[in-house]
């Protein structure tokens, strides 16, 4: 595309602009030298990116600058930060080398710059890689974790400007947001950031969904402005009366968590009791020993007007989360008969709650590893890694486990010396036993809790004192991986099995070997890979100690070779596309582009016209219908899965094998009938099941597959489950359904045809 003079001159302009507004932001924390560091950053990244651009056309350079503005302004990080931030494509995308930064601007940039440069791997290189990328960028997390906070602020800056990308590329980049970096955020105490990428997956994911609920708010955003005034009223008359110093903040809850209430409690918006939250914020001298009182005194002058959940009150002050978030909750109901939540916490508390592990520089000094509960958690992500394997599956099992502590809470247990320990909600006595040391966990036998023997399964709870019994004859054994629940524990239990297990491992290796001989199949990579799946192992590893110890006999792997040989049949005669291996995704959208020739989205599976030509079948996971949202995942074994882009699995799938995702849509002309249930909720009366029947089978003649229906007082609860040709006749029924008298609520449901 080619850019006029005037152009080019009105855009050198514009990038001028955004790097003064950034040296503005960040001008209050710089000192000596810091400005002509940042201006030659500047300087280092526009020309080495000068000739780039993005998708949306706009220069590339505006993207290091709008993440290093992030930084500074959503973020407050410093000088170090915002020079990482302008050089972190650098490396990547021109022939300047990490030793030159350092050179330039010294060891902790380059260190950072490195650390990012690591992680830039896309989803298409695959699902291992991937996992492997997130490895190397949580081994930066305890050396440095401003690497983790720059590249929360490049996904970020990614994400709001992904209107340019194409629709799956879309669904892959926000799925990885959902998947991963939203729950870092939360982790890290980003809360700001945490709930703006949620927001942002969900408007590209479902963006009907979101456009209703952000319609919903505005719509309703003068009522409840004037609800909050009313509610605060006579709390801020007696926060002045105490002399309190004070500011009150009323905000809805982010699109997203309301998103999640309505689907989760099956609620339409408007019954979704607490939309918003009051946030009352006192000024108090940072780490001052009445800051505690003053947000008891704040919270003793709520409850003096309104009587609270007893239920729904957090202290997260006397014992902090994990990232070092701070804060009271409680929820109160209002003389109008609404719940809301109140949050009550001191300007030092809200600044960590907004910036997360980033502000405790300004309040404990410039130091990168923070002591502090949050420091537990990081070495905890750090104990995993080193117990991680190196091989592609121990990749993705780690960033699996990594993902799920992400959302765990904490569980606070103490010594019988009286030391307190943080584990993780759901951890158990044996846990807890290898958090004290590996030996004591490794001849553990028991623990007792409060003077009461328990089993080392038992799981712990706030405020258990915990003792371990030991024995010198108890050792590590399988059945102790489904006890233990932190990545400490696991890792030295398969560190104890793992030199018994390489034995089995080994006899059952030479075992398959020499059986494979007797059959007449070759022992290849390939071969071992479709026995593993045939036989339902992890890896081909598992496979052999299954083998070896005789969990499989050695005489089935007859029963292999004749279905091996029944599947090389089918492939002949049907000449049916058969996927071989991680680059399906890729191989596969070169072989429909073939297949399609040039027109446009050639590279995408035709639901309908295909069918004779590539295996695919519909996911049971969320029953797909033709007009849905789709992709396709091309499996290992069962060909190519067609699967709602709202599937439950979806976000995990795209984002640890983008690689196998691939494009679909819907272009069937056939008559076919697709099977989909419909919940239906209401206040019953005579002759409703028969309105609703009457509706489905004589008005739009659509068959049923099976009705029933249950009535509780006098409200009542149905399913039906019908057979329809595509979303817009779903819809039709839909619509007509909502009209019949009693009827309040409709929901689908996915159901397995049978």
């Amino acid at each position: 595309m080619e850019i006029s003079a005037e152009d080019l001159e009105l855009e050198r302009k514009d990038i001028l602009k955004r790097y003064r507004k950034l040296l503005r932001t960040a001008k209050p924390f710089l000192k000596d030298n810091d400005a002509k560091l940042i201006k030659s950053a500047f300087h280092t990244a526009a020309e080495a990116h000068k000739e780039m651009r993005r998708k949306s056309g706009e220069p590339y350079i505006y993207h290091p600058i709008a993440v290093a503005q992030i930084v500074v302004e959503e973020i407050g990080l410093g000088t170090t930060s915002i020079i990482s931030a302008l050089l972190h494509d650098v490396v990547e995308d021109t022939d300047m080398t990490v030793a030159q930064i350092q050179r330039l601007y010294g060891k902790k940039v380059a260190t950072i710059i490195d650390g990012l440069t690591k992680i830039s791997g896309k989803f298409e290189y695959g699902s291992s890689q991937q996992a492997e990328n997130f490895r190397k960028m949580l081994l930066t997390l305890s050396d440095d974790v401003r690497v983790i906070l720059i590249k929360l602020a490049d996904r970020l800056h990614n994400m709001r400007t992904l209107d340019s990308m194409p629709r799956h590329k879309q669904l892959k980049i926000a799925s990885e947001t959902i998947y991963i970096y939203a729950p870092l955020a939360h982790r890290l105490g980003l809360y700001a950031i945490k709930s703006e990428l949620e927001d942002l997956y969900l408007k590209y994911a479902e963006p009907e969904a979101y456009r209703s609920v952000a319609m919903k708010l505005r719509e309703t955003k003068v009522a409840r402005d004037r609800f909050i005034a009313r509610f605060m009223e006579p709390i801020v008359k007696d926060l002045e009366d105490s002399g309190l110093r004070y500011i009150i903040k009323g905000r809805p809850k982010s699109i997203y968590s309301i998103w999640n209430k309505m689907r989760k409690q099956n609620k339409p918006f408007e019954e979704v009791y607490d939309l918003f939250a009051i946030r009352i914020i006192l000024d108090s001298p940072p780490e001052h020993e009445k800051e505690k009182s003053l947000c008891w005194q704040a919270y003793s002058i709520v409850t003096d007007h309104y009587k609270p959940n007893p239920d729904r009150l957090k202290d997260w002050i006397s014992t902090p989360r994990a990232n070092g978030y701070q804060s009271l909750h409680s929820t109160v109901m209002s003389k109008s008969g609404q719940w809301v939540e109140v949050q009550i916490r001191t300007t030092r508390m809200d600044e960590i709650a907004e910036k997360g592990y980033a502000a405790h520089w300004k309040y404990k000094g410039n130091d990168t590893k923070v002591k502090g509960n949050i420091d537990v958690w990081i070495n905890r992500v750090r104990e995993t890694l080193e117990n991680g394997e190196g091989d592609k599956t121990a990749a993705i099992e780690f960033l699996d486990e990594f993902r799920n502590n992400l959302f765990t809470e904490e569980v606070f247990v103490f010594t019988p010396k009286g030391e307190l320990k943080v584990l993780p909600r759901g951890a158990t006595a044996l846990d807890f036993a290898f958090d004290i040391h590996t030996e004591i966990g490794a001849k553990c036998m028991a623990a007792k809790v409060g003077g009461t023997l328990v089993p080392i399964s038992y799981v712990l709870n706030n405020g258990d004192q915990v003792e371990i019994i030991t024995s010198n004859k108890q050792k590590p054994n399988e059945d102790w991986l489904r006890i233990v629940t932190t990545s400490k524990a696991r890792g030295r239990i398969k560190e104890y099995l793992k030199e018994e297990n390489r034995r089995y491992e080994t006899d059952g290796r030479q075992m398959v070997e020499k059986k494979l001989k007797v059959l007449g199949l070759e022992s290849n990579a390939e071969t071992f890979n479709q026995l593993r799946a045939f036989f339902e192992s992890k890896t081909p590893v598992d496979f052999f100690y299954r083998i070896g110890k005789g969990y499989i006999h050695i005489d089935e792997l007859r029963k292999f070779k004749r279905h091996r040989e029944l599947r090389e049949k089918k492939k002949e005669d049907e000449e049916v596309f058969i996927p071989r291996n991680e680059s399906d995704g890729k191989e596969l959208g070169k072989y429909l582009k073939n297949l399609h020739g040039n027109q446009k989205d050639g590279d995408t599976l035709l639901i309908g016209e295909d069918m004779d030509k590539i295996d695919y079948r519909l996911a049971v996971c969320c029953n797909p219908i033709s007009g849905d949202d789709v992709f396709g995942f091309v499996t290992i074994n069962e060909g190519i899965k067609i699967h709602r882009t709202t599937c439950p699995n979806a976000a995990e799938l795209m984002s640890k094998h983008g690689n196998r995702v691939i494009k679909a849509k819907w272009v069937s002309k056939k008559e076919e009938a697709f099977l989909v249930g419909i919940h239906i909720t209401g206040t019953d009366r005579v002759g409703l099941v028969n309105d609703v029947t009457r509706i489905i089978s004589n008005e739009l003649n659509i068959n049923m597959r099976g009705v029933s229906f249950d009535t509780v007082d006098g409200i009542f609860e149905g399913d039906v489950r019908i057979y329809v040709q595509d979303t817009s006749h779903l819809e039709e029924l839909m619509r007509k359904l909502e009209k019949v008298e009693g009827v309040f609520n409709l929901t689908r449901f996915d159901c397995k045809k049978v």
